[in-house]
């Protein structure tokens, strides 16, 4: 497979626990159609009930082409900017594959911990609520959607005492008034 900006030939190569085509020279990754999802989610366990989607926010973007043929199908690339980052994502509508330049890998995935990170409460409980109706009805397996479910919640716990210091000196308080025995 050739790279679609230096048209030498990419090697493949392991990002985390997949096994990606990166060019030698530009040092772009070709990720095939699922496969920049489980980067992300070997990258980083705490992202994976967080979906990297180019089309999440369709308002914000603007598609257009690109100069790019897809190393995979030929198909002209696509290229869409995710959210704020900057990171210009080059996609196939074809194969569904994804192009990203040098380092673009690195900022998705610190876009979607800074996304973490700054979510609110409320923000959190509507991803709670949709990540229970995915325990039914999403695209993965009982087991992966309930595990994205129980992260979810965990982080909504986190942001809970982290907006409500006084909450959490409360019930340690009452913990320690009654101990479990």
């Amino acid at each position: 497979m050739k790279c679609p900006c230096c048209d030498v030939e990419m090697k493949s190569k392991m990002l985390e626990d997949v096994e990606i085509d990166e060019c030698d020279k530009c040092k772009g990754i070709w990720f095939e159609d699922d496969e920049l999802r489980k980067a992300k989610d070997s990258a980083d366990p705490d992202l994976n009930w967080m979906d990297f989607e180019i089309w999440k926010h369709k308002d914000k973007f603007e598609a257009r082409a690109r100069k790019l043929a897809c190393p995979q199908c030929s198909q002209a690339l696509v290229v869409v900017e995710y959210a704020d980052t900057g990171v210009e994502v080059d996609y196939c509508p074809k194969c569904k594959g994804t192009w990203l330049d040098k380092d673009e890998f690195k900022k998705v995935v610190e876009a979607l911990t800074n996304e973490l990170l700054t979510k609110s409460f409320s923000e959190y409980i509507r991803a709670s609520i949709e990540e229970a109706k995915e325990i039914v009805t999403g695209p993965e397996s009982f087991v992966s959607e309930w595990k994205d479910f129980a992260m979810v919640f965990k982080m909504m716990q986190f942001r809970l005492f982290t907006e409500n210091p006084k909450l959490l000196d409360t019930i340690i308080t009452i913990q320690r008034m009654n101990p479990i025995k």
